[in-house]
């Protein structure tokens, strides 16, 4: 199963991300971590210090990551052919998470138990000339390319507010936790992905985070309504790893949050997978990122990259 955190700047949607991962991992599911968001801060929420990762970025490798997702697609000729968006067809690579494959090889650094992905920093030749939206392109099509199985978790921290929106990224998982604090531009970020979510049928349920009373929690209620699916209330544990200092492992998290990890949990194992859903969301950003601009900048006719024979899934991998 896909999953998104998104949130508001500061709504505390990477520390959720972090320890939802670190649930996962701790009962010995298979779980990978992206860190999708401009400001690169999930391997630290995951405990790392020091050193860099030592990963190389998804972002900085894009052509390399089109050369072996295309394989020998007859539909894309080449790595300037293919774009974000374009999905994959017979020929294609398809992967599983955490498979024994180069990109993940490359890719993938452990920070402590949860293997990490990122998609990388703007660097300097990257400041006035580039957006963000550039990078999620290795992260786009990481996600076009996954056949992910019963009880395998991916898990993407992504960028803040409703920028998500400007790409097709936001189709590409199975579940989105919208994380908002109980205050007016915390449910005002809600509303916004709520609007646009709800035109392509995409599940968000919201995890109220920071709650520290019984009007905090009302507040919640009264602005989001039924979406509300948990909520987390002020952790010391969280604020004391926040600041450096050591923590024990996540079973001496405050026992309700723990509890909301759980709910969130049975709300992924419930959902259940929609293969021609995700495929349909596919091929239309991927035809509108060909009419919008594509065709013109590769002049060529990207419509002709969907292969209509292609059915996604687990009997894609045979």
């Amino acid at each position: 199963m896909r999953i998104a955190f998104v949130g508001k700047g500061g709504s505390g949607k990477t520390t959720l991300s972090a320890l939802f991962t670190r649930h996962l991992a701790g009962s010995g599911a298979p779980v990978l971590a992206i860190d999708g968001d401009i400001n690169q801060h999930l391997a630290e929420a995951l405990g790392h210090d020091g050193d860099p990762l030592g990963a190389p970025p998804l972002g900085a490798h894009l052509g390399e990551i089109k050369d072996f997702l295309r394989g020998s697609n007859p539909r894309i000729a080449s790595r300037e052919a293919m774009i974000k968006t374009t999905p994959p067809g017979r020929g294609s690579r398809l992967l599983c998470p955490l498979g024994d494959d180069e990109l993940h090889a490359r890719h993938v650094r452990r920070v402590g138990d949860v293997p990490l992905m990122v998609t990388g920093e703007f660097d300097e030749s990257d400041l006035g000339v580039a957006c963000y939206h550039s990078k999620l392109g290795g992260v786009e099509l990481y996600l076009n390319h996954l056949v992910d199985g019963p009880g395998e978790y991916v898990v993407v921290d992504m960028t803040a507010g409703a920028d998500a929106f400007a790409s097709g990224l936001f189709t590409r998982f199975d579940l989105t936790f919208l994380v908002a604090e109980p205050t007016r531009k915390g449910v005002s970020v809600y509303r916004q992905y709520r609007d646009h979510a709800r035109e392509f049928g995409i599940r968000i349920a919201v995890v109220g985070n920071k709650v520290t009373g019984e009007d905090d929690l009302l507040f919640l209620k009264e602005h989001v309504g039924d979406d509300l699916l948990t909520h987390l209330v002020h952790s010391p544990w969280v604020r004391s790893a926040e600041q450096g200092r050591a923590q024990e492992g996540l079973d001496t998290l405050e026992a309700h949050n723990l509890h909301a990890l759980d709910v969130l949990r049975e709300a992924v194992d419930s959902r259940p997978k929609d293969w021609p859903a995700l495929q349909r969301h596919a091929v239309e950003f991927h035809l509108r990122n060909a009419r919008a601009w594509a065709d013109q900048a590769t002049g060529l006719d990207l419509a002709a990259q969907v292969d209509p024979d292609f059915v996604p899934g687990p009997a894609a991998l045979a």
